[in-house]
């Protein structure tokens, strides 16, 4: 896969919708752009296609400023534009654009040596910071994910929400990669397609602009809601599922992306399963590749939670699912007073 790199940002694109960026853009584009403090701010948008309200957010922000000066400079990697124009997160030829960074699992892939090279140039350039700008596809509170517990990591996640959580995987996540090189922060904007967040990202790229060095003073546990990724809960690829009452092995409860960032008991029930024996999640979890007994029950032909935990990121998004997970599941925690190693899963 070929890099684009550019020095400038082509006129027309402040005025391009992501749909049309294919004809102007050849491909994955990386832009770099002088500032005042030359030590750039990296940006990402649109590692996954439909998720727009980072690349409208930055092409509000270049408007908004016109010919004056950036305070910083600005390092842009544009994703999956091939993705974009068809409004999807992902083609089916492709990798996952954030599953694909240094430190994937898939290194061989087309689209990994092309995260490389984007790696390798922003680091050349020691970055001030990185935030990858992103949307999804449930009912979820606009919050950062960090895959370091260093005050930096956390400055700049409550500069984006006062919610914030611990990762450490997936692999390949562009934040975890750029937590090599810098503080990094993946920031979830809400629901595709919201506008407000686009303006809560226009607000957060304004002020990581503006920003000269990151405070002194710590983080305190008042000041933030601290949660940590503890498992990954998927569907079996074999298993047929819905959200709408149709017939399938595995039917989720109505509304159930309501319940996430919401502390739920055990004995939850989250679906039905409509098969003999029971069609089984698939839960990636800190002990073992397939965690689900310690933390799902499956008793009388419902699926309940084994244990309480707090979901986020549940969707009713078919092909999200298939292309990604269901959810993932987290646990409060203090911020330690010493390096903590996050779970490994």
């Amino acid at each position: 896969m070929q890099l684009n790199v550019l020095d400038h940002v082509p006129a027309a694109l402040l005025d391009c919708d992501a749909r049309a960026l294919h004809r102007l853009l050849p491909g994955p584009t990386l832009i770099h752009l002088p500032g005042r403090t030359p030590q750039p701010l990296f940006l990402t948008v649109l590692l996954h296609g439909n998720e727009t309200a980072g690349f409208d957010a930055f092409r509000a922000v270049l408007r908004r400023r016109g010919n004056a000066s950036l305070p910083r400079a600005l390092s842009v990697f544009i994703g999956n534009i091939e993705a974009a124009a068809q409004a999807l997160r992902t083609l089916n030829t492709q990798a996952d654009y954030n599953r694909v960074w240094p430190g994937t699992a898939s290194p061989g892939l087309p689209e990994a040596a092309l995260m490389r090279q984007v790696y390798d140039q922003v680091a050349a350039r020691h970055p001030f910071a990185s935030v990858d700008l992103h949307n999804n596809s449930g009912l979820n509170p606009h919050y950062g994910c960090v895959a370091k517990l260093e005050q930096p990591f956390l400055h700049l996640a409550r500069l984006f929400s006062r919610v914030i959580v611990y990762i450490e995987r997936p692999r390949g996540v562009q934040s975890v990669a750029m937590a090599q090189l810098c503080p990094a922060v993946t920031a979830e904007c809400g629901r595709i397609g919201s506008p407000e967040g686009v303006a809560h990202a226009i607000e957060f790229i304004e002020a990581c602009l503006s920003l000269s060095h990151f405070p002194a003073h710590d983080v305190l546990q008042r000041d933030v809601e601290l949660l940590h990724t503890v498992a990954v809960v998927k569907v079996p690829p074999a298993v047929s599922f819905s959200f709408d009452g149709s017939a399938a092995q595995i039917c989720f409860r109505p509304g159930l992306d309501h319940f996430n960032f919401s502390p739920l008991p055990a004995g939850t029930v989250l679906a039905r399963t409509h098969s003999s024996p029971p069609a089984k999640l698939e839960v990636i979890g800190g002990h073992t590749n397939n965690d689900h007994s310690s933390w799902f029950d499956y008793l009388d032909g419902e699926i309940r939670l084994a244990r309480p935990a707090i979901p986020a990121m549940l969707t009713r998004d078919v092909p999200a699912v298939r292309a990604d997970c269901l959810c993932y599941l987290m646990e409060p925690m203090t911020l330690p007073t010493h390096k903590k190693q996050p779970a490994a899963f």
